[in-house]
């Protein structure tokens, strides 16, 4: 290091940040990150106050409106938060929790048991993430209000009227220097998690509105959610799609060993396991002790139940705790006083005590029900002996799948196109569209990092095929055996194993058409049910073809979709001569590198998994044996429905 270096290294040097301060400079430790998941996690911190209330017995009702402008509103009719002055910080108590990082009553047991905000940052993140900030509370027969902008107070806290009721009111708008991609909020997302607080804390009712859209009668586009029963009526609605194979939902509610637990449960004819966990309200999608106290119970009361009853005995093999959980759709929602949350993501249960409770509530709760509804039980035992005699079977195709899966030219698939890169960070692996397509690909590719694998035709819908169907179906197995990933550890039969993953980027490549969206929904539901780590590990992508040529002379621009497409006729000109791109195969390779495969150039969506109950629902309507709920969502959205969506 130089003298003159040495010099400027000094105690000066050193930033201490202050909490606002740090929260604008690295966001992303705090919301996730900057794009549309990141901006949609600040209206559930400030929602996430208003369900402490709920939680604590003195909130009701909970509005969240999208203005305008997309600023967010959230009200509730809580006691409000305090507004009188806080002795250590010498400011008013609301402006501690809108400007103090880890500030507010849910740190404090007497004022809130639980909280799922713990999991969060808390509004004074928000506040310091929005360009304006207004809170407004009803309080002690006042009304009072304090401003903010990028986190620092414009005025002191001040009464501006006087109040019969009580309560918090937050608007806030997310700051354009920060959320550079969109500041635009999509209504469906905040929608599904509306609904799930709704199910997740019964008898509060939730408002959703979207001030951007009037209806014909001048009102706002909007909805309401409200749960009398919570996890059953939930259940209830995540299996709509498919075919019950019992009337009643299984459900209980209570405390054990001094953890409030509630499950609900309920068998169908699908094939597919779903299990949905919540701590505090908070979605653990990576699962945790509750889920795995769950399964436990589950298995051990089952196989209790299933023994004594004498349907296992002409079974030739054990039956495993895959199998009781086949066809399953489960809820299980616990309430913890001091969550311990690990994984990669932060969203996995580590208290250790929570097991046994909620093995405890389950082994209960289905041996009172196996009692009463002898019928049902004898379903549910037969429906596990098939789900038995289907896994041995998908076992030996599995075995055979992965016996192709092996690091060498030999154990490939034939259609592969690999390519000369080694590390599997920087390859690409492209599942394209049928044959031709396949072929323009191969020769606009770069080939140092870039392979080609074409699909032929449709792959098996998995939604609908028994397990053993899938590792039978040749598609699929290419594409087990192109990435070299397999399926079953000793802990977990259908755990899947990306240890030798060979490509971290996984690309959908179909036509812009019908077809092409039926063949990427094929091949996304395939990734869902049987590869969702994938996804969850944000190594899935969709590429973004133009569906537009536009030229004139010597003048040639690309479009991908329509509003583009006017625009570019508008600047070049009349005469203007456009050419609609109905799949991949029309494209030559040049265009095809430059538009959809060439880094600089192309657009990639990443896959990712915003809500997993809901992203379960959508699949099973949509890839399901049930058409009217599949006739119904076309007809909701074919109005809005958009080719590149």
């Amino acid at each position: 290091m130089s003298e003159e270096n040495k010099k400027q290294y000094s105690a000066d040097s050193i930033q201490a940040l202050e909490g606002m301060e740090h929260v604008r400079m690295r966001p992303s430790m705090y919301i996730g990150d900057v794009g549309v998941r990141g901006l949609h996690h600040l209206v559930y911190e400030v929602v996430d106050n208003s369900i402490d209330e709920a939680l604590a017995g003195h909130c009701n009702n909970i509005t969240v409106s999208i203005n305008e402008d997309n600023s967010i509103t959230v009200e509730d009719d809580g006691r409000g938060i305090p507004v009188g002055l806080h002795q250590k910080e010498g400011v008013s108590a609301l402006e501690v929790v809108m400007t103090k990082i880890g500030a507010g009553g849910k740190f404090d047991k007497d004022s809130y048991k639980v909280s799922g905000g713990l999991h969060g940052v808390g509004v004074s993140c928000v506040n310091a993430l929005s360009e304006h900030l207004k809170a407004t509370v009803h309080r002690e027969g006042k009304v009072w209000e304090q401003e903010y902008e990028r986190g620092k107070t414009l005025y002191p806290v001040k009464s501006v009227g006087e109040s019969d009721k009580t309560g918090t009111i937050v608007t806030f708008k997310p700051d354009g220097i920060i959320f550079t991609q969109t500041r635009e909020y999509n209504y469906d997302t905040l929608a599904s998690r509306m609904r799930e607080l709704a199910y997740l804390n019964k008898g509060i009712t939730v408002h959703l509105i979207d001030k951007r859209h009037t209806k014909e009668d001048g009102s706002f586009e909007g909805e309401t959610f409200h749960s009398e029963n919570g996890l059953p009526e939930f259940v209830k609605y995540l299996d709509s799609n498919r075919e019950p194979l019992m009337k009643d939902v299984i459900s209980f509610e209570g405390e054990k060993n001094g953890v409030p637990v509630e499950v609900a449960m309920v068998y169908n004819t699908s094939y597919s396991e779903n299990l949905h966990s919540y701590v505090n309200n908070i979605n653990t999608h990576e699962g945790g002790t509750h889920l795995t106290g769950f399964r436990r119970g589950l298995t051990h009361t089952l196989k209790k139940y299933a023994d004594n009853s004498g349907l296992l005995d002409k079974l030739k093999f054990e039956i495993s705790g895959d199998d009781f959980r086949e066809g399953l759709t489960a809820i299980v929602s616990v309430k913890v006083a001091e969550p311990q949350f690990e994984g990669q993501t932060k969203t996995k249960l580590g208290n250790r005590e929570v097991s046994s409770s909620v093995s405890q509530a389950v082994s209960e709760m289905l041996t009172d029900y196996l009692e009463e509804h002898p019928d049902d039980a004898k379903t549910i035992v037969q429906k596990v002996i098939l789900a038995a005699q289907a896994r041995h079977a998908a076992q030996k195709a599995r075995e055979m799948v992965q016996r192709k899966t092996v690091m060498s030219i030999g154990g490939l698939p034939g259609k592969l196109t690999d390519c000369s890169e080694q590390d599997p960070s920087k390859c690409e692996l492209y599942l394209v569209e049928g044959d031709s397509a396949g072929g323009t690909a191969k020769s606009g590719r770069d080939r140092n990092f870039q392979a080609i694998l074409p699909l032929r035709g449709k792959i098996l819908n998995v939604e609908k095929a028994m397990q053993h169907k899938v590792f039978e179906n040749e598609e699929i197995k290419n594409i087990f055996t192109a990435l070299g990933v397999t399926i079953g550890t000793e802990e977990d039969s259908k755990a899947l194993n990306l240890s030798k993953l060979r490509y971290h980027k996984v690309i959908i490549m179909c036509d812009a058409d019908i077809d092409g969206s039926h063949i990427a929904t094929l091949i996304l539901t395939f990734f869902f049910r049987y590869m969702k780590e994938l996804v969850e590990q944000g190594h899935v992508y969709i590429a973004t073809p133009p569906l537009y040529l536009v030229k004139k002379g010597s003048k040639k621009q690309y479009a991908w979709n329509d509003n583009e497409r006017d625009g570019i006729v508008e600047k070049f000109g009349d005469n203007s001569k456009i050419q609609r791109y109905k799949g991949l195969g029309e494209m030559n390779a040049e265009q095809l590198w430059d538009t959809t495969m060439n880094p600089e150039f192309r657009t990639l969506r990443q896959v990712n998994i915003e809500n997993g109950s809901e992203a379960d629902r959508i699949f099973s309507m949509l890839m399901g044996d049930e058409v009217p709920p599949r006739r119904e969502f076309i007809e909701k959205n074919a109005i809005y429905a958009n080719i590149d969506a």
